[in-house]
């Protein structure tokens, strides 16, 4: 038969005081006691393993790793990156080209804010046609400081029925970092505040000239209220405190500076794998360059740095080497100032140009020359080193940058007043007048061909270089706001600058023929620095204005510099 064999009943009496159920319970507690047994071995077992594990954490916390050479080889940088910023603002002091916005979330957001500033009636403020409610957009860059200028971005969300945001003025507004997180927008703290003078694209680009009605700029119209710290991350293999105090103390040995009278370094260890990194006031116009110097800096204290500097020198006479040895050199400091000199007597453009962008972070006079030079040939370098040249204290800076004002690149010229207007010891020698406390007019003495600059960044700033003729008008020249420019019928030599508006007295202002008293003009007839700009260019389609006319002719960064092999293979392949 298949199957389980059936079970056999013993014929024997049960034991006495013994039952069925009993010996049940009895099995049942055999089993518990079985359980505990297991379970207490078990338990022995796992407490051994605890045991054995936190001793082997132990032996890990205590094991401290090797650190490399470099810093670059053990962390990464961290707080590069712009923080985007943006809020939502209101226009006012609008000429009739306002109006409201359609029911939106743009909308709730103002008056959100508005109410919570205690305005009165904020829906009836939204209805006028003197304002328009703009998204305000900026970011923070990396490394500012609390109280520092930003630039902003103003656009008319849709549903606006505003027409023209020229002339207008951004009230008071709060920006913050926004993000969307779980199907709802985040935002953080108050990042800035924004408020200023529209400049209207309208006034300078080329385009729909309705859409670039509803899109301007607020020139340094934000303030920073936060100050951005950068860091380092170490790497996991590295993660250990011993590693995280060695990398502090090495870059407090470089970097450092006097904070009343005591001496305090820029690095501070926070956790085993993050060291917080204030910017060093060498490096306040470029993070960029000082974290990389940073990642340059060799960890270990040794004995070998004059084995490093053969090494180094050897490396600056390599076009492939060179900008990484240069940086290893200037993480060094003092030490490698004769190497840095050396490596910049190289006939090579490029190596002479990457000792001597060290050499300007380290103070060195030996720097102007060389730089000046690269600024003059060079294009790919003129970003870099007008940023090198701002950083350092030498008094001989200043000349240097007022002999390029006469180079016939715009761009190499504009770059050296800006950089000029940025120095204290050079500021104070450009002149020029301030108009109505809002732009400023900058005239410079210059023997190139003459130009005027008008500024989109920073400043509402027109610059004048060398001797502008004055304005050959064949008929007339419209700006906004009803402006108009004419010669005088009596007195060809005169302008005639008049508004029309609306509601208000025409108003009239006769002035000599030149690009200043132009400018007295406009502002002399209630214009501002947009309707000057507008006039400028508007002058310029129509070919009255002879000279050069270029907005913000700034030298860009990360250029392509082309080795002569490189230019030479580039031209042979066009020819082919």
């Amino acid at each position: 038969m298949f199957g389980r064999k059936p079970s056999q009943i013993s014929s024997r009496p049960l034991s006495p005081g013994f039952s069925p159920s009993r010996g049940r319970s009895f099995a049942l507690c055999s089993a518990i006691a079985g359980c505990l047994i297991l379970s207490a071995g078990c338990s022995s077992l796992m407490n051994k393993d605890s045991k054995r594990d936190a001793a082997k954490s132990t032996a890990d916390l205590l094991t401290v790793p090797t650190p490399p050479d470099l810093i670059r080889q053990a962390a990464s940088p961290r707080g590069l990156h712009a923080i985007p910023i943006e809020g939502v603002g209101l226009v006012n002091a609008l000429e009739q080209t306002g109006g409201p916005v359609d029911p939106s979330t743009f909308r709730d957001q103002l008056i959100d804010e508005m109410r919570h500033k205690d305005v009165e009636d904020p829906n009836q403020i939204l209805e006028l046609d003197s304002t328009a409610v703009v998204r305000v957009v900026g970011a923070i860059p990396a490394g500012a400081r609390r109280g520092d200028p930003i630039d902003l971005k103003i656009i008319s969300p849709e549903g606006s029925r505003a027409t023209d945001l020229r002339g207008g003025w951004l009230l008071d507004t709060r920006l913050r970092h926004q993000q969307v997180l779980d199907q709802r927008l985040r935002q953080s703290d108050l990042m800035a505040i924004a408020m200023g003078p529209v400049l209207t694209r309208k006034t300078h680009d080329i385009g729909s000239a309705e859409a670039l009605a509803l899109e301007g700029r607020v020139l340094g119209g934000g303030r920073i209220q936060v100050t951005r710290k950068l860091g380092l991350v170490l790497r996991p293999e590295y993660q250990h405190v011993m590693v995280s105090k060695a990398i502090t103390a090495a870059i407090n040995e470089r970097f450092f500076f006097f904070d009343g009278t005591t001496r305090r370094g820029i690095a501070k260890a926070i956790e085993d794998d993050y060291i917080e990194i204030e910017v060093h006031p060498r490096y306040r116009e470029n993070v960029y360059r000082m974290m990389a110097v940073i990642n340059s800096i060799a960890i270990s204290p040794r004995n070998d740095s004059q084995a490093r500097l053969e090494r180094l020198a050897g490396e600056m006479q390599d076009v492939g080497k060179a900008a990484g040895a240069a940086l290893q050199l200037e993480a060094m400091g003092e030490n490698a100032i004769p190497t840095l000199v050396d490596a910049a007597k190289s006939s090579n453009p490029e190596l002479r140009f990457y000792a001597a962008e060290a050499l300007a972070y380290l103070d060195r006079i030996e720097a102007v020359e060389l730089l000046e030079q690269a600024i003059r040939s060079e294009p790919a370098f003129r970003q870099p080193a007008f940023v090198a040249m701002q950083t350092m204290k030498s008094p001989m800076v200043v000349p240097a940058l007022k002999r390029l004002l006469n180079e016939p690149s715009l761009e190499t010229r504009y770059a050296a007043l800006v950089t000029l207007r940025k120095r204290a010891d050079g500021r104070q020698m450009l002149s020029g007048k301030i108009h109505a406390d809002s732009f400023r007019q900058i005239d410079v003495a210059s023997t190139a061909s003459p130009s005027v600059v008008v500024s989109l960044r920073e400043n509402q700033e027109i610059c004048l270089f060398g001797n502008v003729p004055p304005l050959d008008i064949a008929t007339f020249v419209l700006g906004p706001g009803g402006l108009v420019i004419k010669p005088d019928e009596t007195d060809p030599g005169r302008l005639r600058i008049s508004r029309f508006q609306t509601g208000q007295e025409d108003r009239l202002a006769v002035v000599p023929n030149s690009i200043p008293t132009l400018i007295d003009g406009i502002v002399t007839v209630g214009g501002n620095y947009g309707d000057v700009v507008s006039v400028l260019r508007n002058a310029k389609d129509k070919g009255y204005l002879t000279a050069q006319l270029a907005f913000d002719p700034l030298p860009q960064a990360f250029r392509t510099y082309y080795r002569d092999d490189e230019a030479g293979e580039e031209a042979e392949e066009e020819t082919e």
